[in-house]
Parts: structure tokens; C-alpha cells; sequence
């Protein structure tokens, strides 16, 4: 597939391997991070005069599924502020890629590395998400917690943990970067495996050895590699979308657990957040109480019964209609990758109609960011609830479509035959058409 090394580009390859555009970047998105947490707790407890709710859950939550991943791949994990506090304990420095500085240092245990407690985040942010989405004190709160988190890991365990096997966003950014277009590749493996000093390895805070990269899902794009390597073999390419897809590479189960719990969140954020049944909505809001249990029960039903069973019966279909001598463990890997483009536009269609009926409120929180009564912009008081658009509409039946399209088309690329393929299409279209009738009805 043709590949576009944005490296080859003095301007492109200046600012890739300055370190000051990204600090600066990252220096603006931590400021704005302690800025979301303080306006969270001491600003308005209306969520739509405040600045947290506003910013995190619209403008950032849209902002990474309409642009970053869809454009950048993981490019909001080369700029997030999450992990900065800690990296510049762990490397005593802002700018050295590598340093002895404060914590043990010490290896992730092996039993819990995957994908398997970012799932679990994500399915706690559907469980509690109805109040997460409302309450800016909540929201703030769960900000402090993560920053905190991160940090205090980073005294414990080397390079950026916290990111590579706990946060749910570095998970849900991982799974889906496979069908982004930017991808970071050794330009020559040769130098590579001749090269023993693996300066790239030592640099990068995730831990990765760019010749052994053969999905996007695990590099943050930090550019650590292409900084430090001594014989200019770093590329960063733009590439066609879905490069790392149709392939007959290695998924763990973890991974493939991640992307079901993804339609799992997907379809239960459509029904609460735009659907029209309105018990349903209170008890997601009621927290504790008997609906609320009942609403969580139904949430994990779905999400580790009903469509891990579904897939696994489509797996179970694929196994029998195939020739080869396969483990069904095996299928279960090699398939997850369907779930990528899958799941990926079933979250664009959401938000579609999600982003378009709440950016109004985005501009006037600007304007008065703790809901005390300031104008800074002179556009407080003028935000207005949009609806939902016939184009809009449109919008997300195209978007499904072009999910399951590719959905099946990687099947089919990985797939002995068509005959084999068909119940994992199946699987694919029951999802789509479900997201069709929670959409547009």
C-alpha cells in the first residue's frame, strides 16, 4: 500500500523531532486539565453553565472520535497531560527521553498486562456514566483521581503504565487507531537488527521496539524513536485508513474483550442518551437504587453475556464452515479486528447526533466558565438546544453502512472462503441494524 513519510518533509520533519511543539501543546491540555477540575468543583452545578461538563464530555468526547482517532490514530496520546507529572518524576527532566529519576522502576505484573482493566474502566464509565456526563463535581472529581492515579503508578512501575494497561481512553484510542491513517514503522529492519544499543526501545515511555510494530494499537505517538535514532530509520507515514486490518496477525483475547465491551457501551449509551424511554434514563441517573441495579444488570448482561455469546456463536459457525485445522480460541483473535471499523462508526453515527445537539452550549461556557455570571466572550446566555437534523439522520445511516461494509470486507479478507465468513457478517449486521433502530428508529 502506498505510504506518504511525512519525515521527508523538512517542515514536517522539524516539527516531529522538536520536542517544544509537543511540550507545548501538552502544557496547554494540563493547564486546561487542573482549569476543567477546578471549575468542576467550584463552578456552577448546572452541567450546561459548566465548564468541565461542556468541555470534557461535548467538545473533548466529540473532538476524539470526529477527529483525532478517524485523522490521528493515537494522535491525543502524543499530547495528553495525563501522564506528564509522572514522566518528568520518573526521567527527572521535561525534555530527556531517558534519566535515572525518582521511583522503583518496577514491571507491570504479567497477569494483569492486556487489555483486560481498561475494558473493566470502560464498562465502570457505562455503569455510572448517566452521572459522570451531568455532574461537573463528579466529573472533577474522577479528573483528580485519574491525574493522581497515573502519577502515583509512575513512582511505582516504569515507563507510562498507567497508559498502556489501566486508562480506558488509551484502550478505547488503542483499539480503534488500527484503522487510523498515521502509523509510526522502521524504515529499513536491517539497520535495526543491526543496531544493538535499541536507543528507540530505551526512549520510549511505552515501551515498544518500532521493528517489532505491526499494529498502531500500542504506539502513543510520542516520537521518542524518531528523536533519538542515530541512523535517521524512523518513518512516520500517513497511510490508507484500515492498513493494520485484513490481516492474518495476532489479536489477543483481551483485545477482542475490549472491542465487545465498545458495542456493548455504544449501544447502551444510544438507548440512555437518545432514546425515549425515560425510565430507562432516570434509572441510569439513579445511582444505588433498585432501578439503577436492575439498569447495571441488564448493562452487563448485554455486555458480558449477550454479545460476547453472540460472537462466540458466529465464531463457532466460522470454525465449522472452514477447512482448516483451527482452535476455536484462535478463531475467537484472528476475528476481532471485525470489531474495529465496526464499532469505530457506530460511535462517529452516535455522536453525530450527540455533538450536533449540544455544541451550542460550547461558546457561551467559554464566555462564563463557572456559571458565576461573567461574559469574557460576550456569549453567555446564548446557548440554545439544537435537534437532531434530517441530514444528520442521514449522516448515521451512511456512517453504519460504511461500518458494516468494511466490517465485511476485512471479514472476507481474513476468511478461507465466503461460505466461512458469513456468520461473522451476520454477526456484523445484527449489531448495525440494532444501532439503526436506536438512532434513527
Amino acid at each position: 500500500m502506498n505510504r506518504i513519510d511525512l519525515t521527508r518533509f523538512p517542515t514536517t520533519n522539524l516539527l516531529l523531532r522538536s520536542r517544544w511543539p509537543q511540550f507545548l501543546i501538552r502544557a496547554i491540555t494540563l493547564a486546561g486539565f487542573v482549569f476543567t477540575i477546578l471549575a468542576g468543583l467550584f463552578g456552577s452545578v448546572v452541567g450546561s453553565h459548566n465548564f468541565a461538563i461542556i468541555f470534557v464530555w461535548i467538545a473533548w468526547w466529540s473532538a476524539l472520535k470526529l477527529f483525532f482517532i478517524p485523522f490521528g490514530g493515537r494522535s491525543w496520546c502524543s499530547i495528553c497531560p495525563i501522564p506528564m507529572p509522572g514522566e518528568w518524576m520518573q526521567k527527572r527532566g521535561v525534555f530527556s527521553p531517558t534519566g535515572k529519576g525518582f521511583g522503583l522502576g518496577k514491571r507491570w505484573p504479567k497477569k494483569l498486562r492486556g487489555n483486560w482493566l481498561q475494558a473493566g474502566g470502560f464498562l465502570l464509565i457505562g455503569l455510572f456514566g448517566a452521572v459522570t456526563l451531568t455532574s461537573a463535581k463528579v466529573t472533577a472529581i474522577i479528573l483528580f483521581f485519574i491525574i493522581a492515579l497515573a502519577f502515583i503508578l509512575s513512582l511505582i512501575f516504569e515507563r507510562r503504565s498507567f497508559c498502556n494497561y489501566l486508562c480506558p481512553i488509551g484502550g478505547f484510542t488503542g483499539l480503534y487507531a488500527q484503522a487510523g491513517p498515521v502509523e509510526v514503522r522502521v524504515k529499513d529492519k536491517q539497520v535495526c537488527a543491526e543496531h544493538s544499543e535499541k536507543t528507540c526501545y530505551t526512549a520510549c515511555p511505552w515501551g515498544q521496539y518500532p521493528l517489532a510494530l505491526k499494529s498502531s494499537a500500542d504506539c502513543g505517538l510520542c516520537m521518542e524513536c524518531l528523536r533519538v535514532c542515530p541512523s535517521d530509520n524512523i518513518a512516520v507515514n500517513l497511510r490508507p485508513w484500515g492498513s493494520d486490518l485484513g490481516q492474518n496477525t495476532k489479536h489477543n483475547p483481551g483485545e477482542v474483550f475490549l472491542g465487545l465491551v465498545m458495542l456493548a457501551s455504544v449501544l447502551v449509551d444510544s438507548v440512555v442518551f437518545l432514546g425515549p424511554w425515560g425510565q430507562l434514563k432516570t434509572a441510569a441517573y439513579e445511582v444505588g437504587s433498585l432501578p439503577w441495579l436492575i439498569f447495571a444488570g441488564v448493562f452487563l448482561v448485554v455486555s458480558l453475556g449477550v454479545l460476547p455469546g453472540l460472537y462466540s456463536a458466529a465464531m463457532w459457525g466460522a470454525v465449522r464452515l472452514g477447512s482448516a485445522k483451527t482452535t476455536f480460541r484462535k478463531t475467537l483473535s484472528k476475528y476481532g479486528q471485525v470489531l474495529v471499523p465496526l464499532g469505530l462508526m457506530a460511535w462517529i453515527a452516535f455522536t453525530v447526533s450527540f455533538a450536533f445537539v449540544k455544541f451550542s452550549y460550547v461558546l457561551p461556557v467559554i464566555s462564563d466558565p463557572f456559571g458565576w455570571g461573567w461574559n469574557l466572550i460576550g456569549m453567555s446566555g446564548t446557548a440554545s438546544i439544537g435537534q437532531s437534523t434530517s441530514w444528520s439522520g442521514w449522516i448515521q445511516i451512511l456512517l453504519l453502512v460504511i461500518g458494516l461494509f468494511w466490517a465485511s470486507r476485512v471479514t472476507q479478507q481474513i476468511s478461507e472462503s465466503k461460505r466461512q465468513a458469513l456468520p461473522i457478517i451476520a454477526f456484523s449486521g445484527v449489531f448495525t441494524v440494532s444501532m439503526l433502530w436506536l438512532l434513527i428508529g
